[in-house]
């Protein structure tokens, strides 16, 4: 019978001995030759076995088993004997032992353990699989069944197989009388009635330890460099991906295999939220309907001092109070720094050009799409009319419409969220301001423009190449966009973000407004037009452009990009705001002395150019000079903060808001509510922009939020008719 026990008293000495089948070897305990009385001269005998056994009995004994058993003494094992006389010092002399005769308690512990493993199913009724009766002949010489000591080493063998090889356990007579039973994950002793952790969970738990150690100071310092507590929460990884519930309702098959993988198949979509996902090919002027639902309603109103959107908006006499949405459909390094920061210098990513070229179609097109679904939301748009914000202007580059050989950038989905915030913007009641942002070849060199460098556009080998497919994506627009659904939700629609005509022929550009214009009213579009002033200045622009109606003149004006208003003083800027820039309005604005309606599509608080990556990635500032460019004009070298200051420096510009100076609030404050009334001398404003990931002054979101924006556009405590404080105590260089 399986497990059955016998008695042995050779030699005067207890033994248990484990027998597994009746023609199964019986195994005792090896002794080494090492462990001889010839070798061990120094050693004491037991009194038990020095009474029980006759020299001559011993020796036969001692040359048979020592043939059998490898050398294995504590002699060779200097580690394991140390180990043993620390965890029983009573048990060794200096010489050391290897093996102990059992008390009568250790033995029936012993019996006790192997009766209980004897009982496994399998070998109790004899029942063992070919395979099984197989690895159980392999086991059979490794398991030991010993009535002295344990050997160490051979525990420690078995301690590193067990959970590969090794499923049952015989204890010997000193290591059960210790109380330690080998448990999966290292040893457990039981004395005293307390468990001690093995070393493998020691091992672990000093290495979680020593990984938090590490990796929480790099997260907070990492926070720290992206904005920290400073950003408006605009983050292009912002919350858990989108559950796209909406697509449990659709079947797979619907979708044909030539639309399966492309950007018509939503099953590929990163976020479907308020998509209709009924699939559809339908196209108008070679722009996809896919994700629009066939009904709207125009009926909301932003809120109580403007009209709904399905009534008439009297321009010039309303004030438009917009806000743009910057480096989100255009990708702009100081919005979203987090998608450069990652970069080396010397690796050269600079734009959405170079970032989608590095990064390869498939994780381009990954990478874009989760920040178009993350950093602008519909809760964003919400919060923009809760703002008290009429009209919002969408910033969006050709690649929404189509790419050009040798293009790297994601063509077309960015198409899909332009369609789904004018229908976020038709929800809340706002009116919207399209602004193509880029344009094939690149009306600027400038970042935004998605490549930065040399103008490709009306300029160059490609210039008029280039200038002719802006005409042609202005016709698929335009088509597109004159559906009676969009007569109310988009009241501007604009022809070229900021082309730089200062460095580019005013008449080729004139002439390309003048053409772009008669595309959009061919198409049916009836909204008012918008042109950029190109940087010649508002009174270049009397009588210009005269032909073509209902277009508006959009001036962006900042003092921080002009290296002789960046050093007026605090005063100085708010002065400059409430004369300066409302007579340039003033003026524009009248047809008598100016081009007419006028509108400022971008300004912000900022009164330094401090933003990581404002004036490039990786590049300087004007305000504490270390700005080399290669252009005489524009290269700043020398600290530009307002003159006789002391040392310029952007760390207190940069802090967080929640350490500003009450002082500094007030003027940054104040200095908003002037430009607000300046631009509203015209048309109206965009501020730029809604949301950054770190730059507070240049995010309406965080500024509200840290109380240097007013809660709502048209309450304001400032209105440039009370005297402007000279801020004496607020350092100008800070």
């Amino acid at each position: 019978m399986a497990g059955h026990r016998k008695r042995d008293t050779r030699h005067g000495n207890e033994r248990a001995v484990r027998s597994q089948e009746p023609a199964r070897r019986v195994h005792v305990e090896r002794i080494s030759p090492h462990n001889t009385p010839a070798k061990r001269k120094t050693r004491s005998e037991s009194p038990a076995r020095q009474h029980q056994e006759t020299p001559g009995k011993r020796e036969r004994r001692e040359k048979r088993v020592s043939r059998e058993t490898p050398d294995r003494s504590p002699k060779h094992n200097p580690r394991h004997a140390e180990r043993r006389r620390r965890q029983d010092p009573t048990s060794y002399t200096s010489s050391e032992r290897s093996s102990n005769p059992l008390s009568l308690d250790s033995l029936a512990k012993l019996d006790a353990y192997n009766e209980k493993q004897s009982q496994r199913p399998h070998e109790r009724k004899g029942l063992l699989a070919p395979k099984e009766k197989d690895q159980v002949h392999r086991r059979r010489p490794k398991e030991k069944v010993a009535s002295g000591r344990v050997l160490k080493d051979k525990t420690r063998h078995r301690r590193n197989t067990e959970h590969q090889r090794e499923k049952r356990r015989v204890i010997s007579g000193p290591l059960a009388e210790e109380g330690k039973v080998r448990k999966r994950g290292g040893y457990v002793a039981e004395e005293n009635g307390k468990k001690r952790f093995g070393r493998k969970f020691w091992l672990f738990l000093v290495s979680a330890v020593l990984l938090l150690v590490i990796l929480i100071p790099v997260g907070i310092y990492a926070s720290k460099r992206n904005g920290g507590s400073q950003g408006s929460g605009g983050s292009s990884d912002n919350g858990p991906d989108p559950a796209n519930e909406n697509l449990k309702g659709v079947n797979k098959n619907d979708i044909p295999a030539t639309a399966k993988n492309t950007y018509l198949d939503p099953f590929t979509w990163y976020d479907t939220t308020d998509f209709n996902v009924t699939y559809t090919d339908a196209t108008v002027g070679g722009l996809s309907v896919m994700g629009l639902d066939s009904a709207w309603d125009d009926a909301t109103q932003a809120n109580e001092n403007v009209p709904p959107l399905d009534k008439k908006w009297v321009y010039g006499t309303m004030p438009i109070r917009g806000v743009n949405l910057g480096g989100w459909l255009s990708v702009e390094p100081f919005i979203t720094p987090s998608l450069f920061q990652s970069y080396k210098p010397n690796q050269g990513i600079i734009d959405e050009y170079t970032l989608t070229k590095e990064l390869g179609p498939q994780k381009a097109a990954k990478t874009l799409e989760k920040h178009y679904a993350m950093f602008i939301k519909e809760n964003d748009f919400k919060q923009i009319q809760a703002a008290g914000f009429d009209h919002v202007r969408i910033s969006y580059s050709y690649w929404a419409v189509t790419t050009y050989p040798g293009d790297p950038y994601v063509p077309k989905i960015s198409w899909r969220y332009l369609l789904r915030a004018i229908e976020y913007c038709r929800k809340y009641g706002l009116r919207v301001n399209l602004d193509l942002h880029g344009l094939p070849g690149s009306q600027n060199g400038w970042n935004h423009s998605g490549r930065q460098g040399a103008i490709g556009w009306l300029n160059g080998t490609d210039g008029d190449l280039n200038a002719q497919r802006s005409l042609d994506i202005h016709t698929q627009l335009s088509t597109f966009f004159a559906q009676p659904r969009y007569k109310n939700v988009i009241a501007m629609y604009g022809l070229a973000n900021e082309p730089k005509m200062i460095a580019l022929p005013t008449p080729a550009v004139l002439d390309w407004e003048t053409k772009a214009a008669a595309i959009v009213r061919k198409s049916g579009m009836q909204q008012l037009l918008v042109v950029g002033d190109g940087f010649l200045g508002l009174s270049k622009w009397k009588g210009q452009l005269s032909g073509v109606q209902n277009v508006i003149l959009d001036v962006h004006q900042y003092t921080i990009f002009n290296k002789n208003q960046i050093n007026f003083p605090h005063q100085k800027k708010i002065q400059y705001a409430c004369q300066g820039w409302t007579e340039q309005m003033q003026q524009s604005n009248n047809v008598a002395t100016g081009f007419g309606p006028t509108i400022c599509g971008e300004w912000s608080q900022a009164d330094t150019d401090c933003a990581l990556f404002l004036n490039n990635v990786n590049t300087g500032s004007r305000w504490e000079g270390t700005l080399p460019t290669s252009d005489p004009t524009t290269s700043v070298t020398t600290p530009h903060c307002p003159p006789n200051s002391g040392t310029c420096s952007c760390d207190k510009a940069n802090a967080d808001p929640s350490a500003y100076s009450n002082e500094y609030k007030q003027w940054l404050m104040m200095y908003a509510e002037a430009q607000m009334v300046s631009f509203e001398a015209g048309w109206g404003w965009f501020y730029w922009t809604w949301t950054t990931e770190s730059a507070v002054q240049w995010s309406w979101k965080a500024g509200v939020a840290a109380g240097i924006l007013p809660k709502k556009t048209w309450q304001r405590d400032f209105n440039c008719t009370a005297d402007i404080p000279d801020f004496a105590d607020l350092p100008e260089n800070y």
